[in-house]
């Protein structure tokens, strides 16, 4: 679908925006993005479903229009505006039955997912076609239609099977291990018809994947980073979905793109945050020590100048390494270093590390949960920061810390190899070192690169270089916004 005439107007489709709804990347992704290609001249809309917290920001609403469904489960919806917000407008999908209850946008309070997350995402797709359609029943027409993760999949979906497309559709892969997959049985009450159950339609292993409709049915597929992008095309990385994804990259370069996110500048930003116990620029970094203290106090870690403070701020499963740092925590603590660790997730991880924390008081430093000033304190305060992921899309907490002078030490995939730059001879030569990275998810791989990044915290004018070429960099969204807004431009026939 090309995108034809008039200024460019994106209808950005979300299951969750920071601060309101957040449960992870996509929340930050879907705050900060839409404001930076407004920034960038485009009219930009964010759909979103009313949960509790929107409701509760904007209690006055303009109602826009009533959204019906022919045939299928899906309950009707009004489409509604906050009277006022900042940023670019919202669209809110409102509909009591689906969106207003208590816990998490995916889960109820005993993390246990919604039976009825298919239509309740189905409803939010087939609202994000139809303001995509001919038949929108808004004024405001968009001309490319952005969709985000599985929750939105089906949106390209029934702009091929049930509506006109008056729009182009992107579709993001902000995670390819989340692909909101459904019994079949389903397919009617998705108001989908039964041609879609196919190879080529929205058929995966003999069920129903919403991302995996979105990926086979919209003009553009991006990735929230180039490595990414191609190691998604690999079995190892492709969730079952490598040869879809392959197929559309070979059939067009231009069909498959990785795309760098940004990071929130106005609120990760050394000089300017409110949060921290001393502010401090790229120039000033010697303030950076009290920050130290600051979080070795807030933790309980006795750590004298000579003694190196690991940061970790991280949800705690396998994907993001945890279990690799818990292995790694006795040999780096006998080495002299200390730990400040924030995060939560999965019962035995957390467990893990409240029983490291208390055989090594003074050490290691935890406090299981979410806290967003002490996650600033801890970017601000460590001395380097672990990030061993075993996939990581983008990734932003090493972004933040290369902002906050805290070189991270990563295992090289995805965002983090296209971020963080090993140091070693050839790239402080080259002046672009700012980081510690290892391949292999390992235990040694981890340990060995710790202890080179250590061994560079000890040589003062090597240490500085680092933090320097990190902080020099901008990671905001302005990068980010103009690559989204060429790729949404190269769908305008005049343009292409």
């Amino acid at each position: 679908m090309a995108v034809s005439g008039g200024g460019l107007r994106v209808l950005f489709a979300t299951s969750e925006i920071a601060p309101w709804v957040k449960t992870g990347g996509l929340g930050d992704v879907s705050a900060a993005l839409p404001a930076a290609l407004a920034a960038e001249g485009l009219e930009v809309r964010v759909l979103v479903p009313a949960y509790p917290a929107l409701l509760a920001a904007f209690p006055e609403r303009r109602p826009l229009a009533r959204i019906e469904h022919p045939a299928g489960a899906l309950r009707p919806a009004l489409l509604s505006q906050p009277a006022a917000a900042g940023g670019p407008p919202l669209l809110l999908l409102e509909s009591a039955e689906d969106y207003r209850r208590p816990g998490g946008p995916y889960q109820d309070r005993g993390g246990r997912d919604w039976t009825d997350n298919a239509l309740r995402f189905g409803l939010l797709s087939k609202a994000a076609a139809l303001l995509a359609s001919t038949d929108t029943p808004l004024d405001w027409q968009p001309d490319v239609l952005h969709c985000n993760d599985w929750q939105t999949g089906l949106a390209p979906a029934y702009l091929r099977y049930r509506l006109r497309p008056r729009a182009a559709t992107v579709m993001t892969i902000h995670n390819l291990a989340f692909q909101g997959v459904f019994e079949p049985a389903l397919l009617a009450a998705l108001d989908l018809p039964a041609s879609a159950m196919a190879i080529d339609g929205v058929e995966f292993h003999g069920r129903i994947s919403f991302l995996k409709a979105g990926l086979q049915h919209c003009d553009r597929i991006t990735t929230v980073s180039p490595t990414y992008a191609r190691e998604i095309c690999e079995p190892a990385h492709g969730a079952g979905l490598d040869g879809l994804l392959r197929w559309r990259r070979e059939r067009s370069a231009a069909d498959l793109t990785g795309i760098l996110n940004g990071i929130d500048t106005g609120e990760w930003n050394p000089a300017t945050d409110a949060s921290i116990a001393a502010r401090y620029s790229i120039d000033t970094l010697e303030a950076k020590a009290v920050n130290r203290r600051a979080l070795a106090g807030r933790l309980g870690i006795d750590a004298p100048p000579d003694t190196p403070i690991l940061g970790m701020v991280s949800r705690m499963t396998l994907q993001k390494g945890t279990d690799l740092v818990l292995a790694a925590a006795e040999a780096l603590v006998a080495s002299g270093a200390r730990l400040a660790v924030l995060g939560s997730g999965e019962p035995a991880m957390e467990e893990a590390w409240r029983e490291l924390a208390a055989a090594h008081r003074g050490r290691i430093g935890v406090r299981i949960g979410f806290d967003d000033v002490l996650a600033h304190l801890v970017e601000a305060g460590a001395d380097l920061f672990l990030m061993p992921s075993r996939f990581e899309p983008c990734g932003l907490n090493q972004m933040y810390s290369l902002a906050y002078g805290t070189p991270p030490v990563v295992h090289a995939t995805g965002g983090l190899a296209d971020t963080v730059v090993d140091c070693n001879a050839s790239t402080r030569t080259a002046g672009t070192a700012n980081g510690f990275s290892f391949t292999g998810a390992s235990v040694p791989g981890l340990l060995a690169a710790v202890a080179r990044a250590i061994e560079a915290w000890r040589d003062p004018p090597l240490w500085r270089e680092l933090q320097r070429n990190g902080m020099a960099r901008d990671w905001g969204w302005s990068t980010a916004a103009r690559r989204y807004a060429q790729l949404y431009r190269s769908l305008r026939p005049g343009d292409a």
